[in-house]
């Protein structure tokens, strides 16, 4: 099997202007900052972003969106950062929201193979109603809300050894390893090499 484990120098090559990346984490549990860093110091932009939040202001992802690198964000919400309400505020950056599990459930699908999944989660808001298709099944107006899959996902694990098998441990498992099977390319920041 090929040894997996790569230096820091030269893996951010690997993403391009306009892909799409996948950030795991919820806050600062599971957040890979090692490679958001060193993605920062790359200067790769036109990114669409796809995290469970924003990361506090000057902190994790945020740096990204504050550097103006991102210009598109999928997310649950932006609460915590206040430089991020602001960008989305003065229309510097598109944010489009979806509640957690949706947006998990999205991604999961797109790791699965998945074309979509279908809910009735939003089928009372008006501007959902009228931005997705609806369908009937069983007699039932459903949602089809599209998979979500990334070109390359930043993850952090608590172990990796060097075929690229990651353990997660408490609640980095939050949305890691569903991004890492829904992403064509895995860079994987973990804190023990065994």
């Amino acid at each position: 099997m090929i040894n997996k484990v790569c230096p820091l120098d030269g893996l951010m090559a690997l993403v391009k202007p306009g892909d799409r990346l996948m950030v795991g984490g919820f806050g600062v549990p599971g957040t890979p900052f090692a490679l958001v860093d060193a993605l920062l110091k790359n200067g790769v932009g036109d990114l669409t972003l796809v995290k469970n939040e924003a990361n506090e202001d000057h902190m994790g992802v945020s740096k990204l969106l504050e550097a103006g690198l991102v210009s598109r964000m999928i997310t649950t919400h932006l609460g915590l950062n206040k430089t991020a309400i602001g960008m989305m505020n003065r229309g510097e950056i598109e944010i489009e929201f979806y509640p957690q599990g949706i947006l998990a459930e999205k991604i999961r699908a797109g790791g699965s193979g998945l074309k979509g999944i279908l809910t009735d989660i939003g089928l009372d808001t008006e501007l959902l109603r009228s931005t997705k298709q609806i369908i009937i099944m069983d007699g039932h107006e459903v949602i089809l809300e599209p998979a979500l899959t990334a070109d390359v996902a930043f993850v952090h694990a608590a172990k990796a050894d060097c075929f690229g098998n990651l353990i997660y441990a408490k609640s980095a498992m939050n949305f890691n390893p569903i991004m890492a099977t829904a992403s064509r390319l895995v860079i994987a920041e973990a804190e023990q090499i065994v």
